[in-house]
Parts: C-alpha cells; structure tokens; sequence
C-alpha cells in the first residue's frame, strides 16, 4: 500500500519562502519563460516582498515545504482602471503539467473575483507557450492581441500574447 501523495498546498509568499523563489526563477526553463532576469538574488525577491499590499497578492505552490510555483497578482492603482488586475506566474519545471498552475490561478481568481472586485484580469505570455495559453483558456483567458517583438529571449526579440479573462456574470 502507497503512502498518501504530499498535497499542494498554496500559501501567502512571505521571508520563509525567498530562497525556494529566488531558486524557481533561476531555473533557466523557468526563467526564459517569464520576463525575469536570469540569476537573481535572494534581496531582489525580498524588495518585491516589501512592496507587498492590499492590492498586491503573491502565492507560492508548496510540496513537502519545496516552492514548486509563484503566482503574483497586483491591481492597478489608477482609480479608473481599479477593477483591473495583471498576473504573472512560474511553476517549476518538474512540476508543469501536473495542476500547480491551476491551484494558483484558482486561488488567485477566487480572491480577484470575491475579494478585490476585479473584473479584469490580464497577462501577457510568450506567443510560442502553447502548454500555458491552454493552462489560460481553461480559467476563461481570451487572446486579445499579438504584441511583435515584445521581449527579449536567447538574445531574439520573441511575440507574446496579451489576453485577459473578465470575470463572469454572476
């Protein structure tokens, strides 16, 4: 008889879970995905953390205590544009496929919908990310634009697609 599977538990990031951050993005299949620097230092995420307010929400996917994902949630500060909200996420590479982007997007649109007001939540991703653009489509992502030569990656300017999801009728 097997043991019972360590669960995915998703917290609040805070200080205990720097290092597992700092070491996620740092995974270079990680990091060419998202528009992070590679090699970034444990002070860099601590001043993000800083940041941290109300209108600001940063998660972490844990197993067994390990950061295995991080999903950053921020809504706009211009009054007009309130109900309006940006993600960013990274999931580590071992642990893509496997429901740990869909515990965070779940988390994170539950709080967006139920506690923010958010009616507008958008993204951009790499054009070429098709595992992500369907992860998007499942929690109701539409691609609203192809945004040429966006960011640079493996020293070539590369598409994303900006999309977003508004949150549905009650």
């Amino acid at each position: 008889m097997h043991a019972p599977e360590t669960p995915i538990v998703i917290q609040r990031f805070t200080e205990v879970h720097l290092e597992g951050v700092t070491a996620l993005y740092n995974e270079p299949a990680v990091c060419r995905q998202v528009l992070q620097m590679p090699f970034q230092s444990v002070e860099a995420w601590r001043k993000r953390l800083v940041l941290d307010n109300e209108r600001r929400l940063q998660l972490v996917a844990l197993h067994g205590g390990e950061v295995v994902g991080q999903l950053g949630l921020e809504q706009y500060l211009r009054v007009r544009q309130s109900h309006v909200g940006s993600l960013g996420m990274g999931v580590a590479t071992a642990w893509q496929g496997k429901g740990v982007g869909s515990r965070l997007l779940a988390a994170a649109l539950d709080v967006a919908d139920n506690w923010m007001n958010l009616h507008r939540v958008e993204l951009t991703v790499y054009a070429d990310n098709e595992a992500a653009h369907c992860l998007y489509r499942k929690f109701g992502f539409e691609v609203e634009g192809r945004l040429r030569d966006y960011a640079l990656r493996d020293g070539v300017f590369v598409d994303t697609l900006s999309m977003a999801r508004l949150r549905p009728s009650a």
